[in-house]
């Protein structure tokens, strides 16, 4: 009987063990930028998701386009998004986000697949003497921020693999045969001598270290964390942290898109201090950013597209959505439902 007993307990066991070894993150990129591909195991939702990844379910649903509501199917691949919020490229705070080598890809293609990361820190994190790779090598390229995935991969840390580095090839070199010298006397027998060439000492040459310069790393700066409550007034630094990237983008690609919204807001952490602004709207890629004006007042702030709105039922009637310190930096007075202009 007690055997019987025990049986559920180490199911429970089992089960749990599994949920609870997350494996290395490996990064993907897709249309809609960069992400992780997370199988869904028993007893998981969007919300556990959200959990375990820094993320806001309502994203993970806008991103793979299912009801916020739906349940989720075991085996299910399931892509996370990584942003400003989850995922960060400046220091070494979080779990390491890996990606796979392809063949003849060297240090500089890492960098360009994965937002041009410094190739210093690549090296640096990867503890790297050159820029070679050999393929199919994991490579760190950035790590995630999320407490939950901090604790999983504490009790269930990964076998450190050092990264292979493309060999080239060493000739090897036959050491000189001894010379045989014949010496014959005009009134003696041939009589054979045997000299033997000194071999000159080969000098070894060891590898030049290369001298890696020390990296101050700034404190990170806060990125946008969901929350409910709401901050004091935002500090204004000239309409918004992304005019200057919004003048870049408007330089390689003109803006051609004026139109004019209905929108809502969404309440979060981050704007209030930095002046990070940011925005939900459909069929606008991820990380695109987006000059927003009040036409009461003509103020503009320039936010950052996180996700879609589709999917979501308290999304209906609204076209976007702004963050509430973008709202207050435009003067809103609606906070429900109100117009502004869009222009990207």
């Amino acid at each position: 009987m007690k055997k019987l007993i025990l049986l559920p307990v180490l199911f429970s066991a089992m089960v749990f063990s599994v949920r609870a070894q997350p494996g290395e993150l490996l990064i993907k990129s897709g249309s809609k930028g960069l992400h992780l591909e997370h199988k869904v195991a028993p007893k998981e939702g969007l919300y556990a998701l959200g959990r375990l990844y820094n993320v806001n379910p309502k994203f993970i649903a806008a991103y793979n386009e299912i009801d916020l509501n739906a349940g989720l199917a075991i085996g299910q691949i399931i892509n996370i998004p990584l942003s400003d919020t989850n995922f960060t490229q400046k220091s070494k705070n979080g779990t390491p986000v890996y990606y796979t080598a392809a063949e003849n890809e060297g240090l500089l293609k890492v960098s360009n697949a994965n937002n041009k990361v410094t190739m210093q820190k690549l090296r640096n994190w990867n503890r790297l003497s050159g820029d070679n790779i050999a393929a199919g090598t994991k490579i760190i390229v950035g790590f995630l921020v999320s407490k939950e995935m901090a604790a999983l991969a504490a009790n269930n840390p990964p076998k450190e693999q050092p990264v292979k580095q493309q060999e080239k090839p060493v000739v090897k070199t036959e050491p000189e045969k001894e010379k045989v010298v014949k010496i014959v006397a005009a009134d003696e027998k041939p009589v054979v001598k045997t000299v033997t060439v000194e071999e000159k000492p080969v000098a070894k040459t060891e590898p030049l270290k290369e001298t890696i310069p020390e990296i101050k790393q700034e404190p990170e700066k806060t990125e946008p964390v969901f929350a409910t409550e709401e901050v004091l007034v935002p500090v204004s630094t000239e309409q918004g942290y992304f005019k200057r990237s919004f003048d870049q983008q408007v330089r390689t690609s003109p803006a051609s898109k004026n139109t004019t919204v209905t929108s809502g807001i969404f309440k979060t952490t981050s704007g209030w201090q930095d002046a990070k602004y940011y925005l939900l709207i459909d069929k606008v890629a991820t990380g695109t950013i987006v000059k927003i004006s009040n036409p009461e007042n003509n103020k503009a702030v320039y936010a950052k597209v996180l996700g879609e709105m589709n999917g979501i039922r308290q999304n209906q009637g609204l076209n976007i959505r702004i963050s509430n310190a973008a709202s207050t930096a435009l003067g809103v007075s609606d906070t429900e439902k109100f117009i502004v202009k869009l222009n990207y």
